[in-house]
């Protein structure tokens, strides 16, 4: 063989070597239907995944490829979210109305995303309507690629809890009464996985897990939920928190923990105690009438009933912010982390910008809205990303219509449009999160990870900064503000694309108390962001226009 073949082989070698090695994918088929489901043992109208309730869990790890194909068989437009997972340069996957355009009744939609340098514990929900309250949710986990250790040793099972409050009436009832100017009022009950105990049927009393004795397993506990914070613990067992929304954290030991709306937390617990049943506990907090609900945990071997005295929640919600304040970030461990977000060092960053938010709500016409700095957000019929990808945004939205520094006292008055933030590529910007209701509120950011810096009660101002925790705030991506309090956040905008802002909340989120940041590519450059997908539904004004010409390098 001559040296040219050779040589040529070697070079098909190598480039086969490449193809090879690319980040493994990972293909789902989902099937979206309607389905009757029992709940709190009274039927009604749910949204099921492949015929399940909650849906499928995504077992993924550090930067696998998803591919999964959506078949919407309801009979209105739906849209999935993949709450935390950060979709670098990506956000036309991030399956919001300012970035996508619903897969219509009939219709179905391939989403194609990389679970890129994250961890940890997500899940995924619809932002359609009031879908969530009907269901179409479920866990997403990333789990640490083999070549990176973990703080701890491996656990003899993963386990995935989805607690959150919940409604019997239906999801097309709740919507009617906020369109008609209603709250949505107290929920009638709180599920794990799906079930409470005022369930029927066979698997009423079916174990949630089991454990062997001895044994330590990993549970993801996410509130999935619409509008309650919620107390989680374990009957006759302690918790070691290990992992927060794609952080590992300093591995403190927890009788029980609040989880408030849109946030994740996994925890090791260990089968140390005498071989029977016991239960997990979920209850909610800041409420005129606490509502609880058990789960059961076997043990194996186990001989007995779990005992009916229930673990006791805690009271008020400084018990909460104490809480908080024990959170730090395991600095010792490694884990996939993207820059400068991952950065060690970022108390000693530069800030660029200060943005301030108050949330409040109001009345427009009559009916109840909620806004950020005095401006409740409308969804336009054209997403906000493909009007600025068309070149067209100017016929949409228009930008920057609220200040950074608002006045201490918002006013009674609301208006109601499109609310985004023109931020500037890679700027280190610090977020104020105000909060001078009554109500406790929780916040999430799409796209990126943050710094929760500060929780503290009162108004913020600029001396509040010597209070920040700038060596160990734990990186996450939603955070809560407690009544009349303020929270501080702080992150790089590197990742450029239309990101959501938004109440966890859902009839918050629903009448308005949300906003979008969109960081652009002044050189429209692949090295910042991807082109529009191929496969990209296409709506309002958008629709029949020429396509733009791509991103290039």
């Amino acid at each position: 063989m001559g040296r040219l073949a050779i040589a040529l082989l070697l070079c098909l070698s190598a480039g086969n070597a490449v193809v090879q090695a690319e980040d493994p994918y990972i293909f789902f088929t989902w099937n979206v239907t309607y389905g009757t489901i029992s709940p709190l043992g009274v039927p009604q109208q749910g949204i099921l995944i492949n015929g399940q309730f909650p849906g499928p869990n995504i077992n993924s790890t550090t930067n696998n490829n998803i591919v999964l194909n959506i078949y919407n068989h309801l009979d209105e437009p739906f849209l999935i979210t993949w709450h935390g997972v950060q979709q670098r340069k990506n956000s036309w996957q991030d399956g919001t109305l300012g970035t996508n355009c619903p897969i219509p009744p009939g219709q179905n939609y391939t989403y194609h995303f990389q679970v890129k340098d994250q961890i940890g514990t997500y899940f995924y929900f619809p932002t359609t309507a009031m879908h969530r309250a009907a269901g179409g949710f479920g866990g997403l986990r990333i789990n640490s690629r083999l070549l990176i250790p973990v703080p701890y040793p491996d656990p003899e099972d993963d386990y995935t809890v989805l607690i959150g409050d919940w409604y019997s009436k239906s999801h097309t009832q709740l919507r009617s009464f906020l369109d008609s100017g209603r709250a949505l009022g107290r929920p009638d009950g709180v599920l794990i996985n799906g079930k409470s105990n005022k369930g029927k049927g066979k698997d009423k009393d079916k174990p949630l897990f089991t454990m062997k004795p001895g044994k330590t397993y990993k549970y993801r506990i996410c509130n999935v939920g619409l509008k309650n914070s919620l107390n989680f613990r374990f009957q006759g067992h302690k918790m070691k928190l290990v992992e927060m929304e794609g952080s590992h954290t300093v591995q403190n030991i927890y009788d029980s923990l609040d989880v408030h709306v849109g946030q994740c937390y996994a925890v090791l617990v260990t089968a140390d105690q005498a071989p029977k049943d016991y239960y997990v506990v979920a209850s909610t907090r800041f409420t005129k009438t606490m509502l609880t609900t058990t789960a059961v945990i076997s043990y194996t071997n186990g001989k007995g009933p779990a005992s009916p005295d229930i673990p006791e929640a805690p009271v008020g919600w400084a018990w909460s912010l104490n809480q908080f304040r024990t959170f730090r970030w395991n600095l010792t461990a490694s884990a996939a982390r993207p820059n400068p977000q991952g950065s060690y060092h970022y108390g000693q960053i530069n800030i660029t910008r200060t943005i301030k938010l108050i949330n409040s709500a109001g009345k427009v016409n009559g009916k109840l809205r909620y806004a950020i700095n005095g401006v409740s957000h409308t969804e336009p019929d054209t997403p906000l990303k493909l009007a600025e990808y068309y070149e067209v945004p100017n016929k949409v939205f228009k930008y920057d219509i609220i200040p950074d520094s608002p006045p201490q006292t918002i006013g009674a008055k609301i208006t109601t449009e499109p609310n985004v933030a023109n931020l500037t590529h890679r700027n280190y910007i610090e977020i104020i999160l105000e909060n001078h209701e009554k109500s406790l509120q929780s916040w999430h950011l799409g796209g990126y990870s943050f710094f929760a810096v500060a929780i503290e009660p009162g108004r913020w101002t600029p001396d509040k900064r010597k209070n920040y925790n700038n060596l160990d705030a734990v990186s996450r991506h939603t955070i809560q503000v407690f009544p009349k309090s303020w929270a501080a956040i702080m992150t790089t905008f590197d990742n450029c694309g239309m990101w959501n802002l938004r109440s966890e909340l859902i009839e918050r989120r629903y009448l308005g108390q949300q906003m979008y940041f969109s960081v652009v590519s002044p050189e429209r450059s692949l090295l910042d962001e991807y082109n529009m997908p191929d496969n990209a539904l296409l709506c309002g004004i958008v629709k029949d226009m020429p396509k733009p010409a791509p991103y290039t390098i």
